[in-house]
């Protein structure tokens, strides 16, 4: 029978581990405030010696992102970097990894959350309204509180049939929003595809974010790191890809599955965390 992993804290888990690559969005904060005593607590991890990484699916840079976390009651000596899939997404163009163009004044069209365009803006891209009138469609966020799947889908449906290349700077495929789950980013570049584009994701769970981020510390040996999120499908797998320790924090989209405990049975094979954490506190 399969039993669900052990429960853990912080404390318990700085006993075992010396790196900490830990999730924004449903684990330190929600989608408007940080969660009761995670401030305090990240600030004791770092007070313990631990290095910490905050690692974001946020087609944001990092340094947009970190902001956001003074604001709400983090100190910037909390952690030691924050790293974002929209820096990693830079890096891999410009570093040829990824098959992009690098021109400036490539027509991009992007898909976002409060009309970010991150990535166009960094890469020296030309913005475009329609997705029919692009080189490159960015999908970076999603705004499914007020904008429908089907409408998107027809925004898209024009590049997809013309095979024009996407990038999708947030694979998560959920959101909270307003203490609802609605679909993101990800579920967007999902409807692409199924509509005939190509798509190429950065961000947890592929291996590039994790590698990015474990150059920051110099390459420890990963028995050393331990990585905590509130999603099974790109927190927890995205680590056990990446040969990491993972805990599953019973918080954001986590807190949102019905019947959790039984939810909790299910997760095998890459979603199956090595711990849970009711939350980070």
């Amino acid at each position: 029978m399969t039993e669900i992993p052990p429960t853990t804290t912080l404390s318990g888990l700085r006993a075992h581990y010396d790196v900490f690559f830990i999730d924004q969005f449903g684990v330190l904060r929600d989608g408007e405030k940080a969660y009761a005593d995670a401030p305090e607590a990240l600030s004791q991890l770092k007070q313990s010696g631990a290095r910490i990484i905050i690692l974001s699916n946020s087609g944001r840079s990092g340094e947009y992102n970190a902001e956001r976390l003074t604001k709400i009651g983090f100190a910037r000596s909390a952690y030691d970097a924050f790293v974002t899939s929209g820096d990693v997404a830079v890096s891999l163009i410009e570093n040829g990894d990824v098959a992009l163009s690098r021109r400036a004044g490539t027509r991009c069209f992007t898909l976002s959350s409060g009309r970010d365009r991150n990535l166009s803006d960094r890469m020296g891209w030309e913005p475009v309204k329609q997705a029919d009138q692009a080189d490159i469609i960015v999908i970076s966020g999603s705004e499914t509180e007020r904008i429908s799947m089907v409408r998107y889908g027809e925004m898209l449906a024009p590049a997809a049939q013309r095979g024009i290349p996407c990038i999708c700077t947030n694979p998560d495929r959920e959101k909270l929003s307003g203490g609802t789950v609605l679909p993101s980013a990800g579920a967007l570049a999902d409807l692409y595809e199924h509509l005939g584009g190509e798509v190429t994701r950065v961000g947890k769970p592929y291996g590039p974010i994790y590698h990015h981020a474990h150059g920051l510390v110099g390459y420890p040996d990963r028995k050393h790191i331990v990585c905590i999120g509130d999603s099974p499908d790109h927190d927890i797998a995205g680590a056990n890809g990446y040969g990491l320790a993972s805990v599953l924090s019973l918080t954001g989209v986590s807190a949102q599955r019905p019947d959790q405990p039984d939810t909790l049975l299910t997760l095998n094979g890459p979603t199956r965390p090595n711990y849970i954490m009711t939350r980070f506190s």
